[in-house]
């Protein structure tokens, strides 16, 4: 005789709530453990929406403020609070996390590997950023509010508050450092996997695009990260236990200085070489061509990982202790196989067969931006230029270029070419279209006008400006801009509510894509493939489809 187990019925006496719940409960569970580096990819992914949404609030309220000369929305302290924790957000805790999330989800499949090398260590660089994030913006609610001396904390404006006993300094110094041993871990998690975990066939030069840019940018951060965490751990030092690393009578403030560009333009790197990955791999697809200069591709990511290291003091031309002609050459010579990446850009979009689909939207569109934010860059690396634009809105309108136009463009350009492959389900192409063009429109308004202020002298992070200066008409047009890209980010989540809400209908290989990703289901089963294609170049699937499609061709003899 069989056993019928009971559940304790619903309100409604059919049992299903009771057992609904426990399915939730090990549903969430189950993310909560995971080692699984697709859903570590997917929680990181969400993880840095959150805090793009958070960040980008603060940039709207920034925008508020200078709308109108002497503006009085926010108290100078809060805007200087801000100004800080918008760039520590933006950069720390909304693009470094969505890149991770991106390599996490995709890296072990275009190299053909079961999961990332250290999956344990890979679940604990995840659960670093939401703890640090949390504690960051938490420090609006301490004694003195959050951290106010600026994204680049230099001393002695970071050192001042430490006298009055406020700490909001002190938990964004922690935030940075935790957030570094985060990046660490990702870091030799990807350079191991890299190395150990290729798939039969695939050496170093069959490997996809995006895998070099992602272990370029691994190579950057194992070597700078060390280098602000020191310097983050010596003002720490200075503020609660007088050290006077960087006091200016007893230590040199300059120092800090060195050290926080020695790791900060190659930051600039670690958020811009996966971007140059993301859009590599878009490009070709969408051209219908193999990519151009494979080689050229992998030399130019070296080559710009071996530079970064050697062109930090042009931030510091104005200080007068750096060897001048030295730094400015080398941040021209930098500008050089950045080139190189866009000459076999177009040369893999000349004569192709191109589909505007969102993904190549967006990647037409961080070409044109990324272009504007390099060439005013090659401006600034000019010694006389950068005497008279440091330190103005000239300077936070090409940083934005480079970054939004630049790292945040190929952000969405990778979510629309890998959402079916992540989820299984298609975001709304016209619902994509809409978010390129509001927030194309949108950036350009607002940045562009920035560029034109720093050439009349407006000076960054000022709270308020006089009225007769003739600033308002061009900060009224950035406040504008910046709705706009608000409103487009808005266009975008509900695109992706509306189709998750939708069945999976999402076929292996939607677009013709040319990398072992798209040779498994959508989404990926948990062991990532089931058979793997041979390689033979850094297109497998592409060669695959290319045999077969010549095999369909040959006539058949009638005998």
């Amino acid at each position: 005789m069989a056993v019928t187990q009971r559940t304790r019925p619903s309100p409604d006496g059919d049992g299903h709530h009771a057992v609904a719940a426990p399915r939730r409960r090990q549903r969430i569970n189950g993310w909560l453990t995971t080692t699984d580096h697709k859903r570590i990819g997917i929680l990181y992914m969400v993880t840095a929406t959150f805090f793009l949404l958070v960040g980008g609030s603060m940039a709207e309220i920034i925008r508020a403020q200078l709308a109108n000369p002497n503006g009085s929305l926010v108290s100078f302290q809060m805007y200087n609070e801000l100004i800080t924790m918008h760039g520590t957000i933006m950069i720390f805790l909304f693009l470094m996390p969505m890149f991770a999330g991106i390599a996490n989800f995709v890296l072990p499949l275009m190299i053909g590997a079961p999961d990332v090398a250290f999956p344990r260590i890979n679940a604990l660089s995840y659960w670093l950023v939401p703890f640090a994030g949390v504690l960051m913006v938490a420090s609006f609610a301490v004694r003195g509010g959050a951290a106010a001396a600026g994204w680049t904390g230099y001393p002695p404006l970071s050192e001042q508050s430490a006298v009055l006993g406020e700490k909001g300094i002190d938990i964004w110094i922690l935030g940075i450092v935790v957030l570094g041993a985060s990046t660490l871990l990702g870091s030799v998690n990807f350079i191991a996997t890299i190395f150990k975990m290729r798939a039969k066939g695939m050496t170093l030069f069959r490997m996809p695009l995006f895998v070099w840019a992602m272990l370029a940018t691994s190579l950057i951060a194992l070597l700078v990260i060390p280098v602000i965490a020191a310097a983050l751990i010596m003002l720490f030092l200075d503020r609660n236990f007088g050290a006077s690393l960087f006091d200016a009578k007893a230590g040199d403030p300059l120092l800090y200085q060195h050290m926080f560009w020695f790791f900060g333009h190659p930051e600039v790197y670690i958020l811009i070489l996966p971007a140059f990955g993301v859009v590599t791999e878009i490009i070709p697809v969408f051209s219908g061509k193999r990519i151009f200069g494979y080689r050229f591709f992998v030399l130019s990511f070296m080559a710009i990982t071996a530079l970064s290291f050697s062109v930090w003091a042009h931030h510091m031309f104005t200080t007068g202790v750096v060897l001048l002609p030295f730094f400015s050459t080398m941040t021209e010579l930098i500008s050089v196989p950045t080139g190189v990446n866009f000459f076999n850009w177009l040369a893999t979009m000349w004569k192709g067969n191109i589909r505007l689909a969102s993904p190549m939207l967006f990647s037409v569109g961080f070409l044109l931006m990324f272009l504007i934010g390099g060439l005013t860059g090659v401006f600034l690396g000019s010694v006389p230029v950068d005497l008279y634009l440091h330190a103005t809105y000239f300077v936070v309108g090409h940083f934005h270029y480079v970054l939004f136009g630049g790292s945040v463009f190929a952000v969405f350009a990778g979510i629309y070419y890998w959402f079916p492959k992540i989820t299984g389900r298609f975001l709304s192409e016209r619902l994509a279209k809409v978010h390129f063009w509001i927030m194309f429109v949108g950036m350009n308004m607002t940045f562009l006008p920035m560029m034109e202020l720093g050439l009349r002298g407006m000076q960054r992070r000022i709270a308020s400006y006089d009225p007769s200066l003739g600033l308002t008409g061009l900060n009224r047009v950035a406040t504008v801009g910046a709705y706009l890209i608000g409103i487009s980010v808005a266009v975008f989540l509900v695109n992706v509510v509306v189709s998750m809400r939708r069945p999976a209908s999402a076929p292996e290989d939607p677009w013709g894509g040319h990398t072992l990703e798209w040779s498994t289901s959508s989404p990926p089963p948990a062991h990532n493939f089931d058979t793997l294609l041979p390689v033979r170049s850094p297109q497998p699937l592409l060669d695959y489809r290319e045999a077969r499609e010549a095999r369909a061709e040959v006539p058949t003899t009638v005998v």
